[in-house]
């Protein structure tokens, strides 16, 4: 069995004495009434305090913080509604009390389940608050579902998929992030074999890996050189009893984070030290936009082991969906059955986790889908953060986005013809 968890659980437990004994340091170099505090070495001391305490503690699930949206020409409130919820997602609505806003487009977007909470896509939502009437996937972290729950592997995924829209339609888009897309092609190509009249009218596929032969990236190769009894062996671990989910096997969020740090660990080393002396020179503005930054990027949690290894046997090892050999529950996921849903498949240039040419695969492996209702677009100068937030994803993406699903907003849902008579 891993240990991993037990021993990080543990080290945080031994750390505890050292971390209070950093924030009191830290409250009296902050005291106005200390003559130290305004001095180089008062501030130099309180820094690192900060910086020891912010590597050192949890992040907590951070809060989509949303209050208000701007609706032409006025300021209109924003509240939470939660809309659906089953033990490991819960959507998410931003209600908004405005006339126009119930005539809205009504999209869905689905969060990466990879580590991440879904605020990671605060601004995505928000760029569409205004427009849209937004919901997003609330995933939740494994080790808060009690084992009692069940089990929640990628079948589960796509079943969770197919009745919240379903359940959410009819006139759905769907906007699929990163790690999303080959589930939320294969609910749909399941929906469509089913002639399901409530398929969504569109899916936004950005940045997902559908087909990781293309442009494979380090996080693709290391998948196939390692190979499933790797991941089995080294990254699962047992939820420790302080959890609510305890004895469940997971992959620990930590061990995801650690994985990505590692992959530019100069930059995070060169952004803590950069947030070091903004503390020290007094420039809190500048430490402020770090500390937003590493709240959400450090706040992390933990997936069940059964997805994450039906994942990365699916996708990243065997490649069963473009091969066309994806099942789920015993039925065939063929891309050939999407007939109905209009597809947009949106890369950056500069992707080092979802290479260029993986997300577009999603149009050339649905030949039974008309052109008019494929499109592709390529953001020059982004990598993948870029692709779902960021000045280049407001000016340029979002908007793209916002006219595609206007242009298929308008069509009646009829069922499908015969599959029998598109492929004789």
């Amino acid at each position: 069995m891993n240990f991993a968890y037990y021993w990080y659980d543990t080290a945080h437990w031994l750390l505890s004495p050292a971390r209070a004994a950093s924030d009191i340091t830290k409250l009296i170099f902050d005291n106005p009434g200390n003559p130290l505090t305004n001095t180089p070495y008062g501030r130099t001391v309180s820094a690192a305090c900060e910086l020891f305490e912010r590597t050192t503690r949890r992040y907590a699930k951070p809060e989509f913080g949303f209050v208000t949206t701007r609706i032409g020409n006025e300021d209109v409130a924003v509240t939470e509604k939660i809309l659906w919820e089953r033990p490991f997602c819960r959507i998410v609505s931003f209600e908004r009390d405005h006339r126009a806003a119930k005539d809205q487009p009504k999209l869905i977007i689905v969060a990466p389940m990879s580590g991440h909470y879904a605020t990671l896509l605060r601004g995505t939502v928000e760029a569409f608050l205004p427009t849209h009437q937004v919901m997003i996937t609330d995933w939740a972290d494994a080790s808060m579902v009690p084992l009692s729950e069940g089990r929640f592997d990628l079948d589960d995924y796509i079943d969770y998929l197919k009745d919240l829209f379903r359940d959410l339609g009819p006139d759905l888009h769907v906007m699929a992030v990163c790690q999303p897309a080959v589930p939320v092609v294969a609910a749909i190509a399941r929906l469509e074999a089913e002639n399901d009249p409530r398929i969504p009218r569109s899916m936004i596929l950005m940045g997902g890996p559908i087909d990781t032969r293309r442009s494979p990236t380090a996080v693709n190769r290391v998948a196939e050189e390692r190979g499933i009894e790797w991941f089995k062996q080294h990254c699962i671990a047992k939820v420790p009893p302080s959890h609510p989910g305890f004895w469940r096997d997971v992959y620990p969020g930590f061990l995801q984070l650690s994985g990505f740090m590692a992959m530019n660990m100069d930059r995070h080393l060169s952004a803590h030290w950069e947030m070091f002396n903004h503390l020290v020179e007094g420039d809190g503005d500048s430490a402020e936009k770090h500390r937003d930054f590493y709240d959400e990027y450090l706040a992390v949690m933990d997936l069940t082991a059964e997805y994450y290894l039906q994942t990365v046997e699916t996708v990243f090892v065997n490649h069963d969906l473009p091969k066309g050999d994806m099942m789920h529950r015993d039925q065939p996921v063929d891309l050939m059955d999407i007939r109905r849903c209009a597809i947009m498949a949106i890369e950056g240039e500069r992707d080092d986790i979802s290479g260029v040419g993986q997300t577009l695969a999603a149009l050339d492996l649905t030949p039974n889908l008309s052109s008019d209702k494929k499109l592709y677009h390529l953001q020059a100068g982004v990598g993948h953060y870029g692709v779902f937030n960021g000045s280049r994803f407001r000016a340029e993406i979002a908007p793209r986005i916002a006219e595609f699903i206007e242009n298929h907003s308008g069509e009646p849902v009829r069922k499908a013809p015969s599959r029998a008579s598109e492929r004789s």
